[in-house]
């Protein structure tokens, strides 16, 4: 990729997604919102660990149990300090754990809105290509064509035509790649050999930073 303009998008998801349970207070389901905190239990050399959420209509609480019972020296210790502290950044990634959300309850909210910190790697001086590498430290709801209709301020129709075209390109190939989530490791690539103007009218959607 010599000759390709290389960028880094780092996407960020603004909000964990909330699972919907019974709530007590509300005497029916309602989506229920992380609250950043932890809560432990200490039993002997065993540990009880839950991830506090509060329901969005009445504040009540429900705890998400993290692990139940748990040997004190069988938890990672990185872990168990992120647990005692109540690490926000720990508690954060856990909030997105959609596995274990999933387990606990059928129905999960996710939030589309993202983030994108735009970072230029190589800025090669005659560059024919543009070659985005996705970063996604969280799970996001976000689907790919979305994502660069938005940041390329193109059409999803047109993404298609440029992807019929061999103008653009997602690493890795795969069916329907342009439907799929966004996520870490994919790289889109623009050939835009053919395309006049490249750098204007390419250049600053794609890194957030003029010519």
């Amino acid at each position: 990729m010599c000759d390709a303009l290389q960028v880094r998008w780092t996407i960020t998801a603004k909000t964990a997604p909330q699972p919907w349970i019974a709530c007590s207070g509300c005497a029916g389901l309602r989506a229920f919102r992380p609250s950043g905190k932890i809560r432990l239990n200490a039993n002997g050399r065993r540990l009880d660990a839950w991830l506090i959420y509060k329901c969005g209509d009445c504040d009540r609480t429900w705890n998400r149990p993290l692990f139940e019972r748990q040997a004190v020296r069988k938890i990672d210790p990185a872990i168990l300090e992120a647990l005692q502290s109540n690490d926000p950044k720990w508690i954060r990634r856990e909030a997105f754990n959609l596995e274990a959300l999933k387990r606990q309850s059928p129905r999960i909210h996710e939030f589309p809105e993202v983030e994108i910190a735009k970072e230029v790697v190589r800025d090669p001086n005659a560059w024919t290509r543009i070659a985005i590498e996705l970063v996604v430290p969280l799970p996001t709801s976000t689907r790919l064509d979305r994502l660069l209709a938005s940041e390329l301020a193109v059409s999803r129709t047109r993404l298609l035509a440029l992807q019929d075209r061999g103008v653009l390109r997602i690493e890795p190939d795969r069916t329907d790649v342009l439907r799929k989530r966004a996520k870490t490791g994919m790289i889109v690539m623009l050939d835009l050999t053919a395309e006049a103007d490249c750098a204007l009218s390419w250049r600053f959607q794609a890194t957030g930073t003029a010519p």
